[in-house]
């Protein structure tokens, strides 16, 4: 089977409720074939500092049911382990969204790269806030 490109995600959330508002752009994507979800794990930190790690499996009928749809098949590739390391960044009262998910509309292209015996020597994702500061400095200039 052919993988498009994998990525991992982590987003932070000031306070501890998932409240599912960017689940249905998730959907979306999921939906229109754009990526595939292969894992989600959760991460709360408490005011106290307390870390608590929540699994798909974890949560309750209402949110469960909300994120299945755009998980198709948990692999089990992220591990608490990665979600402790990504609370060390978050503020007390935060909470997390890790993501692990594939690039499906990138699959044809990196087929296409292999048979051509070539690699991938540089793939970085520029934040939103860079490319905003960079073209509003190049509109000032």
């Amino acid at each position: 089977m052919s993988l498009g490109p994998i990525e991992f995600l982590a987003l932070k959330f000031p306070g501890n409720r998932f409240r599912g508002e960017i689940t249905p752009a998730l959907a979306e994507l999921v939906e229109g074939g754009t990526v595939r979800v292969i894992d989600l794990l959760f991460v709360q930190k408490e005011a106290d500092g307390a870390v608590r790690v929540v699994e798909l499996a974890d949560l309750g009928d209402e949110d469960y049911v909300t994120f299945e749809e755009v998980v198709s098949d948990v692999s089990g590739m992220l591990h608490q382990d990665d979600a402790r390391q990504i609370a060390n960044s978050l503020e007390p009262n935060s909470s997390a969204a890790l993501l692990l998910f594939e690039n499906v509309w990138a699959t044809r292209f990196a087929d296409a790269v292999a048979n051509a015996n070539g690699e991938v020597i540089v793939n970085e994702r520029i934040p939103r806030a860079m490319v905003e500061e960079m073209l509003a400095t190049e509109a000032t200039a």
